[in-house]
């Protein structure tokens, strides 16, 4: 049903066609008046800020070029219902919108057409503005940037330079004065080498290192550093992908070509360096606690011991973490990865080497089963296992439902526990990134590796069992993984037998380190940031490389550091099935922005310009601060005007602050989340921000579904084609689509499932004013909600009965009249202002909406609508509907917008109190009597008034025993 009808009867009815009329007018007013302009402290924005403050902020958007379908502002018309009614509340509210605007997607784009990312990006965000500009939000459009822009770019790589001249003092006090640990300028460990105030851990000293080896000693400790890391490499779109760029069959989501793991170097950022600090702060700040439990769970603190394994014939030691040092006795083989560089280019172990093994007698004499595809010796082996698992993503990988697998590598390690010679396998379940890459496994206590042990051959060895009958489990058909106390866990100087697990952990921990053997460590599953891609479309570094292969920073008035024009976007790959194949980024064929000359202290000199480019994480790390003062290009933001808007709330007892609201999708609860946690803590250390932490509250929005439909082929048709087609012999609705039965299924909306709905497409049928009601009263915003178009002529009937009820529509002329608000309708518009303000309060929009609704058909029964009435009404619908808000409160006489009007109060309390409840009575716990009472009953007198109760009489013998009164609902009488 289209919002288009109109009649030649009623000429000011509320029509499509008028209230995109009245939209338009109201948005122009709104841009030229600059109403929703808000002042800052100091600065070019600088005005009158000594009302309340409250920062609301969206999730960064990105300018697709589908542009946005009506999924995509549900957030965003949230936020801006919470902003204009905190405005309303007398608030300074800083609210604005930008773009995340580098990114594959335009890239690839580029690729295919030739045309510059640039052009592509502008044109989405100029769609994008368009079709938000028409939702009617209140953005401060000074305010607004896109990450691509070129002054926005110039701070993001100064805030790199920041956080590549600092390193991480464990020792040092933090400023929040809770946590222990902060960053510091990399100058000043220098200083401290200097002085010998720090010595190094390699026993070398300082003063006699060459200059270029103390510029590797530091850059070993920068929290942003070059590494030779491994990574998802992806040969068919040029570039290195993060883990959530990766399916779960090891592809790439965009393009779905197939992922390998390669060693490449890589600037990495040290954010496991702020790993406690990252979990433990997540108690300050009010966020849903699903995303808590998943940023914890990602970070993965666990405690335990390193444990040192003596490899003879390898000349170093291979080092493991166990969170349960108290097996150690138990441990019969290990597994490294593929990548682990114990490994190097071959095995230096030995056919002969299996006689040491502690089940010979599994092996016969001359073989070994565990290698495989023919190989004749480990080296071989290892290498074809190796190749294997590069093609394999790290999601794969790390699947705990699929069985561990590994190859013999022919070297052994040594237990410190008791001396004996266990195996060392390759498995590819054992990941470089995280622990030591190397894993000591105890296969009478852990299912996997028990079904390891016994397919390969390998020995059990218990050394936990019940308190009640230790030796009681039978390990001959499964492993024992419960609890209980240590058992043939003994050496001449050790002995945990008989020990809790807590006890015998403790216990082991503390002889290992006596013995030099290990030691007590805390890990974290979290793993340094990768931040590289070899791509064209993004940040450049603010680095270039001398002749000897080391790394310098420019200074800042080099920034900002531009992209070079090039004709070809595409990175040189080979083969995309190829995991031999190297990265080649398009920047490295700019020759004549790649080497230049400078002076960076020491002379003139040529320097080449690092070609890689920053993810598209950077620009979104920090754009809630240059909200806040977007064209000082003297600051990144203006130490005044970013404590006004983001510092220490009065509230917190610390420093933790940030923006007021933070509204977005739960997908982005780790990766975007972590890092801009990570980057504002770097720049809370070193002094550049107030507060601790970004985003203080935190809301999940839900998502907007809609239903798609297959033909018997399988193919997706029009959802907006497709008809009822009536019912089947079970009362379930059928449906067609050109006459031809179709299959229906729910989920996100997506091109390639053609059921995409725009918001242009529902704003012409029935204005942008019903189409925010709909959105906003599908259901609680949390929770994801259906899309049904035909819904929407609801929401359209309610803003008809609104302006009906101020509005003739046959003459225009407002109708409501100056007469008292009294009885009935005093009481429902009393509770209706004290509950809306209540449900906007706490993000309750759609019960906000349900009640002024109520109040709405009300008004409708009435001869006369009262002004104050009609008034309140309008002031109270405006949030969520502020362009015929706007223009009915125009029509009521007031000359101003409403958003300077103050948002309605209850100015006669006793309006909000019912004059009778029912109370009911019972006796021994069965009620017995209803009685009509005064809502502010007393106690006693609900008490009096129950036992003169005749109904309650009856079952009384004399004074009860015991009366329970919970005024004025409640009273249960004990004889």
């Amino acid at each position: 049903m289209s919002g288009q009808e109109t009649g030649g009867t009623t000429p000011y009815r509320y029509t499509a066609e008028l209230a995109n009329a009245i939209e338009a007018r109201w948005q122009k007013r709104w841009e030229e008046l600059g109403t929703f302009y808000t002042p800052n402290p100091v600065g070019d924005l600088a005005g009158a800020t000594s009302a309340e403050k409250v920062y609301i902020l969206d999730m960064f958007s990105y300018p697709s070029g589908k542009g946005l379908h009506v999924g995509h502002p549900l957030g965003y018309i949230a936020t801006d219902t919470i902003a204009r009614y905190q405005r309303m509340l007398g608030k300074n509210v800083l609210y604005t919108m930008g773009f995340d605007a580098f990114g594959l997607p335009a890239e690839q784009y580029a690729v295919q057409t030739g045309q510059h990312p640039r052009v592509t990006t502008e044109q989405n965000i100029a769609n994008m503005r368009r079709q938000l500009k028409r939702i009617g939000f209140s953005h401060d459009s000074r305010r607004t940037f896109a990450t691509t822009d070129v002054d926005y770019v110039r701070w993001t790589q100064w805030i790199f330079l920041q956080i590549y001249n600092s390193w991480y003092d464990p020792d040092a006090p933090c400023r929040d004065g809770r946590s222990k640990g902060s960053a510091r300028p990399i100058s000043e460990l220098r200083d401290e080498f200097d002085a010998g105030k720090r010595r190094l851990d390699d026993g070398r000293e300082w003063a006699e290192l060459s200059e270029g080896e103390k510029g590797e000693v530091l850059d070993s400790h920068r929290l942003a550093y070059i590494s030779e890391a491994p990574v998802n490499w992806c040969p068919g779109l040029g570039t290195v992908l993060a883990n959530e760029e990766v399916t779960a069959d090891g592809r790439s989501e965009r393009g779905n070509f197939p992922v390998f793991k390669r060693n490449l170097r890589q600037w990495m950022m040290r954010i496991t360096a702020y790993a406690d600090r990252l979990a433990d702060d997540l108690d300050t700040i009010d966020w849903p606690e699903k995303v808590r439990l998943m940023q914890r769970h990602w970070i993965g603190r666990s405690e335990g011991a390193s444990v040192e394994f003596d490899v003879p014939g390898v000349g170093r030691k291979l080092e493991v973490y166990t969170t349960r040092p108290d097996t150690l006795f138990g441990a019969t083989f290990m597994a490294v990865a593929p990548e682990h560089p114990i490994l190097g280019d071959g095995v230096p172990g030995s056919e002969a080497d299996q006689s040491r093994l502690n089940v010979p007698a599994s092996w016969p004499e001359g073989t070994n089963p565990l290698w495989t595809g023919g190989a004749a010796t480990p080296a071989e082996a290892v290498a074809e296992y190796r190749a294997a698992a590069a093609a394999k993503s790290e999601i794969e990988r790390s699947d705990d439902e699929r069985a561990k697998t590994g190859v013999f590598t022919g070297l052994f390690g040594v237990n410190p526990a008791n001396g004996k010679q266990i195996p060392i396998f390759v498995a590819d379940y054992v990941l470089m990134g995280y622990g030591t890459g190397a894993v000591m496994a105890v296969p009478a206590h852990d299912s996997r590796d028990w079904e390891f042990a016994r397919a390969y051959g390998l020995n059990v060895v218990r050394t936990i069992g019940p308190a009640e009958d230790p030796y009681g489990p039978d390990l001959e058909e499964a492993a024992y993984e419960g609890e209980g106390v240590a058992v043939d866990s003994a050496n001449d100087s050790i002995s945990l037998d008989g020990l809790s697990k807590d006890e015998a952990k403790a216990a082991m921990t503390a002889w290992l380190e006596s013995t030099g053997a290990g030691r007590a460590t805390v890990t974290h599953r979290l793993r340094d940031w990768l931040f590289s891609r070899q791509r064209y479309w993004g940040e450049p570094f603010p680095i270039v490389w001398d002749e000897e292969g080391r790394p310098h920073a420019l200074p800042e008035d080099c920034l900002p550091v531009e992209l070079p024009e090039i004709s070809d976007y595409s990175p040189r790959t080979f083969d995309p099935e190829d995991a031999d194949s190297s990265p080649e980024p398009p920047l490295g064929r700019a020759e004549e922005w790649l080497d230049v000359e400078l002076d960076l202290g020491d002379g003139l000199k040529r320097y080449r310009r690092e070609t890689n480019t920053m993810p598209q994480w950077a620009g979104s790390c920090w754009y809630e601060l240059r909200y806040i003062d977007p064209h000082n290009e003297a600051e990144f933001v203006d130490p005044t005007n970013e404590v006004y808007w983001m510092g220490p709330r009065p509230d917190a007892g610390n420093v933790t602050g940030g923006t007021d609201l933070y509204v977005g999708g739960v997908e982005h609860a780790v990766l975007h989340l972590l890092y801009a946690r990570f980057w504002h803590k770097v720049l809370f250390d070193l002094g550049c921000v107030s507060s601790s932490e970004p985003f203080h509250k935190l809301f999940n929005q839900g998502y907007v579904q809609a239903y798609a439909y297959t033909d018997a082929r399988g193919q997706y048709v029009p959802a907006e084609e497709v008809v009822e087609a009536g019912t089947d012999e079970n009362g379930e609705t059928l449906y067609a689509w050109k006459g031809e039965p179709v299959s229906r299924e729910y989920g996100k909306m997506g091109k390639s499932l053609k059921n995409i709905v725009t918001p242009d497409e529902i704003c012409d049928d029935y204005g942008a004013d019903t189409f925010r009601l709909y959105e906003m009263s599908m259901g609680p915003l949390d929770m994801s909600r259906p899309w049904e178009t035909r819904a929407v002529v609801g929401s359209q009937r309610f803003l008809q009965r609104l302006w009906r009820n101020v509005v003739d529509e046959q003459t225009g002329e407002v109708t409501v009249a100056d007469v008292p608000v009294d009885g009935e309708t005093a009481k429902l518009l009393a509770r209706t202002i004290a509950d809306v303000r209540n449900d906007y309060d706490g993000m309750r929009i759609n019960t906000a909406i349900a009640k002024m609704i109520v109040l709405n058909n009300h008004l409708t029964s009435l001869a006369k609508v009262p002004r104050e009435a009609a008034e309140s009404l309008v002031l109270m619908v405006s949030p969520v509907a502020p362009h015929i808000a706007e223009e009915l409160w125009g029509k009521l006489g007031h000359e101003s917008s409403l958003v300077d009007a103050p948002f309605p109060e209850v100015g006669d309390e006793s309006l909000l109190v019912d004059e009778n409840v029912t109370c009911v009575v019972q006796v021994k716990g069965k009620v017995r009597d209803r009685l009509e009472v005064p809502a502010d009953v007393s106690e006693d007198d609900l008490v009096q008034r129950a036992l003169a109760s005749e109904r309650i009489a009856k079952f009384l013998d004399g004074e009860p025993r015991k009366v329970i009164v919970r005024a004025p609902g409640l009273v249960n009488i004990v004889p």
